[in-house]
């Protein structure tokens, strides 16, 4: 389940509706993807989010699909909120709930000014001596929200704006999108994922930066869309393409 969300820092199909906000203006975006991995239909990710005056929240989905679901059935659910400041988030709370086909596990992480101040597992975890502590995590989002600002639909001219920091309660990575380049109507940007701590020494040897491309087309309402993520997972050339 973990290295599903981390291969493209991916994630999330639609259907889980978050709460709303009593505020200002109002924007709600929300999409569904089909993960693809070696030419095989894995998983579908999605997403639903709100945005009300200076608040968002955003619920996920993920789980498994075609051929991959025969042999492991794996979801995840989520759900996060908190402050946004134009295209910055600064998460209040965050809860996940994740089957990996053998168990289900709960998380829950609060923040107190943008820094995590606890965390939850349902049930229980073993401490680990490479645990980050969450007090050193402060401007870190967690994995739905970081998401969410990847793949949400932008203003023309706003592509490729991205970089942020993660930390989901044991591992902290980073993703940064550039470099935007025009092709026809579309917009292709440059990413790359990076581990940086809480990973095992054998995930760290094995591999700590994943580059990807992120496809951007025009839609009807004036703004741009991510219609696909591709890249070079440590399974084989990966996809995400939006229904």
């Amino acid at each position: 389940m973990k290295n599903s969300l981390r291969i493209a820092v991916l994630a999330l199909a639609v259907g889980v509706v978050p709460p709303s906000f009593v505020l200002a203006e109002r924007v709600e975006d929300k999409a569904t993807f089909d993960v693809v991995i070696r030419g095989i239909s894995a998983a579908s990710l999605g997403f639903s989010a709100v945005e009300e005056g200076d608040r968002y929240a955003v619920s996920g989905l993920l789980k498994s699909a075609g051929i991959a679901a025969m042999f492991r059935k794996i979801s995840y659910t989520g759900t996060a909120r908190g402050a946004v400041s134009e295209t910055n988030y600064t998460p209040s709370s965050y809860v996940e709930t994740s089957d990996n086909g053998k168990r289900t596990s709960t998380s829950k992480m609060t923040y107190s000014r943008g820094v995590p101040s606890a965390v939850q597992y349902t049930p229980a975890r073993a401490g680990r001596e490479k645990d980050v502590d969450p007090a050193s995590q402060g401007g870190t989002v967690d994995t739905l929200t970081a998401l969410y600002a990847i793949l949400r639909d932008v203003d023309a001219g706003q592509e490729c704006k991205v970089s942020l920091k993660m930390y989901d309660g044991r591992y902290v990575s980073s993703i940064a999108i550039s470099k935007p380049a025009t092709k026809g109507k579309t917009v292709v940007c440059s990413g790359q994922y990076r581990r940086i701590a809480g990973f095992k020494p054998e995930e760290m040897a094995e591999r700590t930066n994943f580059p990807f491309t992120l496809t951007y087309e025009p839609v009807a309402n004036g703004k741009m869309r991510v219609t696909e993520v591709a890249m070079e997972s440590i399974y084989g050339k990966a996809a995400m393409k939006r229904r």
